[in-house]
């Protein structure tokens, strides 16, 4: 039974392989913490998808949404209609509560210079062992969910005219001035459908951020190696399992429930949501390094030109220029050479005709 089957991951106890039939189509593990949808008979508007949650083990409400999702499918009350790979990333660190036990997984979805694809029984042996996830071992978890994913979309091509699917789910450790805001990849390829900001200004989204340049988080992995639709999707603040408010991201439960029966979602303006593009990376280039301002500042405060953002002994300070910018992600304990945060500018709305 797949509802069994989160619970018994969350807690270390299930198999790392098995199949099953659910409503309208059939289930399999390919990996720890993996599961795979396949159905019968694909709905109007299936596209192959892949569902992410728990990248960052303290991130819970993500894996609650995933929770309601499979507790339909098993139901009935969903009937599979579209091929979905439901992921529960860092599950070491997701039964302890932490963001990460080793390094950061949402750093490490990159391919070797040699590699093109990378097939599920290789993943789960470069993983250490199949029948969990490998503890305090990042990068080789990493290489279990890109496997996964190249397979997934290998046997799932998109129909014509469509594009493969990977939300990336997550919440912010601060809170945010946008409690809901969708990150996109950078990407030299196809620009993102344009029926994707309707679709997610109706999930709840409030903002978006266009990144600008790579930066090998697992959505950026689906965008940049498989074209597919790709976004990292913050769903509100950390919070513990169980605390969450999931009235308020009713919206993106139903917009789940429609990728998984192949039914069209819903879509609503997209100008209901306000766009930004990375204007600075901010890196941490020494130990001596701070930000200058509160620890506790939101997600998007604007700073005005002038404003010394940060101090660093390595690379100087870092000073607000002519326009006011806005700051997310902001953390002065991340690793040397890794982002510190990000300084946002405002921008036009992508086209949508």
């Amino acid at each position: 039974m797949i509802a069994d089957w989160l619970d018994l991951t969350l807690e270390g106890h299930a198999s790392a392989r098995g199949m099953g039939r659910i409503p309208g189509g059939r289930y399999e593990i390919v990996a720890p913490g993996v599961l795979e949808i396949c159905p019968d008979t694909q709905g109007p508007a299936a596209r192959p998808c892949v569902l992410s949650a728990g990248i960052h083990g303290n991130e819970t409400a993500p894996i609650e949404l995933l929770g309601e999702l499979i507790a339909g499918l098993e139901s009935g009350h969903l009937i599979a209609g579209a091929p979905l790979l439901l992921i529960l990333g860092n599950l070491p660190a997701i039964r302890t509560g932490e963001r990460f036990h080793a390094t950061n997984l949402n750093r490490l979805f990159r391919r070797t210079e040699t590699a093109t694809a990378i097939s599920v029984d290789a993943g789960n042996a470069a993983a250490g062992k199949a029948n969990d996830c490998p503890a305090d071992d990042e990068p080789a978890r990493a290489r279990q969910l890109m496997a996964a994913v190249d397979d997934f979309y290998a046997r799932f091509p998109p129909a014509d005219g469509t594009r493969r699917l990977h939300y990336d789910m997550h919440t912010a450790i601060r809170d945010s001035h946008y409690p809901r805001f969708a990150v996109v990849p950078f990407s030299e390829g196809e620009a993102i459908s344009p029926s994707q900001w309707s679709i997610l200004s109706a999930a709840g989204l409030q903002a978006v951020l266009h990144q600008h340049q790579h930066s090998w988080t697992f959505s950026h992995y689906s965008r940049h190696y498989h074209d597919a639709d790709a976004f990292t999707l913050e769903l509100g603040q950390v919070r513990p399992f169980g605390a969450n408010d999931m009235a308020a991201l009713a919206p993106m439960s139903r917009l789940l429930a429609a990728l998984a029966t192949g039914t069209p979602p819903d879509e609503s303006d997209p100008d209901a949501m306000d766009y930004f593009k990375v204007e600075v990376e901010l890196m941490r280039h020494s130990a001596d390094f701070a930000l200058c301002f509160s620890e506790d500042v939101a997600n998007f405060t604007r700073f005005a030109p002038g404003t010394l953002i940060a101090r660093d002994a390595q690379a100087g300070p870092c000073i607000i220029g002519d326009t006011p910018l806005s700051v997310v992600f902001p953390n002065a304990s991340v690793e040397i050479g890794a982002r510190a945060a990000l300084l946002l500018a405002s921008c036009a709305p992508p086209e949508t005709a």
